[in-house]
């Protein structure tokens, strides 16, 4: 493969990602803004516990939903086309959540969110890691989660701006909800001047167009090279195609990378990084601080995890990926470990209690951010061989979206439960747990191509690299 030049080719694929990522800008925000949004809504509509947690889990059953049909949706459809078919309904989701009567329309509005936060999650960074050249593919598939979680910082940040200038208003939390449809408009504009991906154009025959695209974004020698190397791995896995399922079942390696897959999804949930993002200002005003004084606290577990997702960014082509996630596994169960046991040994009504918290929540969210969730998504973009990638992907990404949902629809009862320190002592045995299973099935990508990922995948050889590896 000739070596990576830069040029205009390079400023325009980083402009490509660019406003592909604003489906995770959106992502980000239609999940964050809840966090704010849900107790005046709540005194508005007059929710009960019940139901705000149907209000906060339906665009995440949506996503669950979302992430598995539109996945697969885009295999014949192409992901560019999916993903402006994205923009549309994050738009009119927002229209009805923030039309919304009552609660009925309010739910219906979150779940269409929901589905379209979920083909994002799985499109997305599909669409850039088939865009990427496999030297920076980590930093720049990883960009997408750099959006998400400053799409969760804007969505906490406007609900601190609006909810301290105008929370006397009736319907605040409508105001903060139409924020999201901005960016979506952005995005379907965006996407109209944007190339379909490569790799796809080349599964579906259109040799002409891929190379076309390519020599946008590479240099002539290196998207001629690429644009064989990538038409060899479709021929070579032609057959794989047309057994689909059957092909999955009957290998048992790809059985296994499945089952990793589906492990790095739902395990990424339970470290609880959601349950803070969407509760964070519950758990707060939990800690001891104040209603108002919550929201603008919430800013702080906000920022550490763009500051640590960008770090992530630049650590994703130096450290391993397997070193990343289980580092971050080990760190976040001893933050909850401190945590839980903060709030058994500091009493309600002590003043450092509260900061102490928020301290520990910030240390929490930063090593979840600076090793797990920028490294989650870029292994899942990269470990399924391209004749199961969107299938590999909206099963990992369901199942994932689905502990989320369940996750985020018991969080209150939990807390009301075994408080603070029974919470947060189970996150940590969880997160243990997730250390014991990312260092057996875990393989290492970084510094391959997709199409050797594939053949190592296939054929159960990245494992025994791996194990090689670490002798």
């Amino acid at each position: 493969m000739p070596p990576l030049t830069k040029g205009p080719h390079t400023r325009r694929l980083g402009l490509v990602a660019l406003v592909a990522t604003l489906g995770g800008l959106l992502f980000g925000y239609d999940t964050g803004v809840i966090n704010g949004a849900l107790l005046p809504m709540s005194e508005e509509l007059g929710l009960t516990a019940f139901t705000e947690g149907v209000v906060t889990s339906s665009l995440l059953f949506g996503a669950a939903v979302g992430a598995m049909l539109i996945g697969r949706l885009s295999d014949g459809w192409g992901r560019r086309n999916t993903i402006i078919m994205l923009s549309v309904m994050f738009f009119a989701g927002a229209v009805l959540c923030v039309t919304a009567p009552g609660l009925p329309v309010l739910v219906l509005g979150r779940v269409l969110l929901g589905l379209a936060v979920g083909g994002a999650s799985t499109v997305v960074p599909v669409f850039l890691a088939e865009l990427a050249p496999y030297e920076i593919r980590g930093s720049l598939s990883g960009r997408n989660e750099v959006m998400i979680v400053a799409g969760q910082l804007a969505a906490f940040v406007v609900n601190a701006v609006i909810g301290n200038t105008l929370g006397h208003l009736d319907g605040v939390w409508r105001i903060m909800l139409a924020v999201s449809a901005i960016p979506a408009v952005f995005l379907f504009f965006g996407m109209l001047r944007m190339p379909e991906s490569p790799r796809w154009l080349l599964s579906q025959g259109r040799d002409e167009e891929a190379l076309a695209v390519l020599s946008t974004i590479r240099s002539p020698e290196r998207a001629r090279a690429e644009a064989e190397s990538i038409r060899r791995a479709v021929a070579a896995e032609g057959r794989a195609e047309r057994s689909g399922w059957r092909a999955i079942l009957a290998n048992r390696w790809l059985r296994r990378i499945l089952v990793v897959g589906v492990a790095l999804g739902v395990l990424q949930q339970l470290t609880g990084i959601n349950s803070m993002m969407y509760y964070g200002q519950v758990v707060l005003t939990e800690s001891g601080f104040g209603r108002q004084a919550a929201l603008i606290a919430n800013i702080a577990p906000g920022a550490i995890g763009v500051v640590g997702s960008l770090i992530a960014l630049w650590m994703m082509e130096k450290v391993n990926r397997r070193t990343m996630v289980i580092t971050g596994y080990s760190l976040t169960a001893v933050c909850h470990v401190l945590i839980g046991a903060t709030a058994l040994l500091l009493p309600e009504g002590n003043p450092a209690r509260p900061f102490v918290i928020l301290a520990l929540i910030v240390a929490f969210v930063g090593s979840v951010q600076l090793f797990l969730n920028v490294a989650t998504w870029v292994l899942l973009s990269e470990i399924f061989p391209l004749h199961m990638r969107a299938l590999g992907m909206g099963i990992s990404v369901f199942c994932m979206w689905t502990a989320n949902a369940l996750l985020s629809l018991t969080f209150p009862t939990l807390v009301e439960l075994v408080g603070l320190t029974g919470s947060f002592f189970g996150f940590a045995a969880v997160n243990a747990l997730a250390v014991a299973v990312m260092a057996w099935g875990l393989p290492e990508t970084r510094g391959r191509t997709l199409e050797e990922v594939e053949e190592g995948v296939t054929t159960g050889a990245i494992y025994t690299v791996g194990r090689e590896s670490r002798r």
